[in-house]
């Protein structure tokens, strides 16, 4: 009877969480539909429809549709995405934030004080540069999109900026939410609900072209496989481990020695994850946000050089990928104190000397590793856009959208697999310890 209890409170705590990551994930929703102040929504939307193509739709991908609408949640979590991915690297780059790192939950908690911080101010220079963008673009039929003479126009970059920061902060503080009291990643959930949002309207974008006899059947069908098999090829490659081989020396046990245990250092083949390419597209969003504060010519060109269909953004795309795929590795994981924490507790590489000739063994797998993983990610983030791009379809499906897609619920399934195994083994340890007790009585 008390193991059942037990059961139905775990249960019920695993539901609640659930309950409220939806929940969380509901407001967020509902706000990339608020629209900010002074902004004529149907004016906009219409605007960025005729603007679909450019390094915008990216960005507005991620953001759920919030960019087109130009909402409150307009720049989403990105600026908080981008602040922690730079704090993250430069944590091992600065003495005083790896000490911090060092220090436990406090270290950390100054770190992410730090990242908010940043994060405010990244957000008022994109909702600034956004505002600046918005205001000097005119519809097709030569309106301007901001109306209101100087005055007007200087009142609708302050309630911009101050509405965009407000709405970032806020879309960072549910992502707090859900990760304290929810189930995932908060941050990475509201990215995943964002791209997922956008899915049915692609879908049925597809359909339509399909019925207007613009993209013919079997395209669609082919297009489908291969958006299938691409799924399962991340699924594959998220999941894939090279595991190091480790040993234990023996040890004395009652007056004998004990048989060598053997266990295995794993190393994700997908060490860097996401990272890269979402570091790689940041980057080449700047030249478009530094376009919308300077009238030069020449940073005019290389922003609209730079557009997710032309050949020079996939190259320096796949260029970045590459770069911060080692770098981020480098920095992450840092294969000198993984060989001293093995040999702290006596264990070894079979065959390998302990010390700087483990180090170098871990680096040299390490990099062999990381070649196939530039692979992989090169290949899907930059082919799935290329097939999208050469049969027209009107939405973007992109491999670091899906990257995205599938890491995220894999993470969080396995969160959800792993609180029901707790609970299991907390209810068996409960329950063995009423029996001990009834055995005793």
């Amino acid at each position: 009877m008390a193991q059942q209890v037990n059961d139905n409170k775990g249960a019920n705590t695993l539901r609640s969480k659930i309950l409220f990551t939806l929940f969380c994930l509901a407001i967020y929703r509902m706000g990339v539909h608020i629209p900010t102040p002074g902004v004529d929504g149907n004016a906009v939307s219409e605007f960025f429809n005729s603007q679909n193509r450019g390094i915008f739709s990216l960005f507005n991908t991620f953001t759920g549709g919030a960019l087109a609408q130009f909402s409150i949640f307009a720049l989403g979590i990105m600026p908080y995405i981008s602040a922690s991915i730079i704090f993250q690297l430069l944590t091992s780059a600065i003495p005083h934030l790896e000490q911090l790192k060092k220090e436990g939950d406090a270290g950390r908690k100054k770190i992410s004080q730090y990242t908010k911080y940043a994060t405010i101010a990244l957000a008022i220079i994109q909702g600034y540069g956004m505002s600046t963008w918005l205001a000097s673009q005119s519809l097709p039929d030569g309106r301007m999109l901001i109306s209101g003479g100087m005055l007007g126009i200087y009142y609708f970059k302050f309630m911009t900026v101050l509405t965009l920061v407000a709405g970032t902060s806020f879309v960072m503080w549910l992502g707090d939410q859900i990760s304290e009291r929810g189930i995932g990643n908060g941050s990475s959930m509201i990215i995943f609900t964002g791209i997922a949002a956008g899915i049915p309207a692609g879908a049925q974008n597809l359909l339509q072209l399909i019925k207007s006899g613009e993209l013919q059947f079997i395209v669609a069908i082919l297009l489908l496989a291969f958006m299938v098999a691409t799924i399962f090829a991340v699924i594959y490659m998220e999941v894939a481990q090279r595991r190091i081989t480790i040993q234990y020396s023996q040890r004395l046990a009652n007056g004998g020695m004990t048989s060598a245990a053997t266990s295995h250092l794993p190393v994700k083949i997908n060490f860097p994850g996401v990272i890269p390419p979402i570091f790689a597209s940041s980057l080449l969003m700047f030249p478009s946000t530094l376009a919308q504060f300077t009238h030069v010519a020449w940073i005019k060109a290389m922003s609209e050089s730079i557009n997710p269909n032309g050949i020079v953004f996939n190259i320096i795309f796949v260029s970045l990928i590459i770069f911060f795929s080692f770098f981020y590795t480098d920095i992450v994981f840092n294969a000198d104190e993984v060989s001293e924490n093995l040999k702290k507790t006596g264990a070894f590489v079979p065959g390998i000397r302990a010390g700087k000739s483990t180090a170098d063994f871990i680096r040299y797998v390490l990099d062999r590793i990381n070649v196939l993983g530039c692979f992989y990610l090169c290949v899907i983030c930059v082919l799935p856009g290329l097939l999208v791009q050469s049969f027209g379809i009107p939405f973007h499906f992109g491999g670091t959208s899906l990257l995205i897609l599938v890491g995220v619920a894999i993470d969080t399934s396995q969160q959800i697999q792993s609180h029901l195994l707790t609970q299991k083994y907390d209810s068996f340890l409960k329950g063995t310890k009423i029996r001990s007790r009834r055995v005793q009585f």
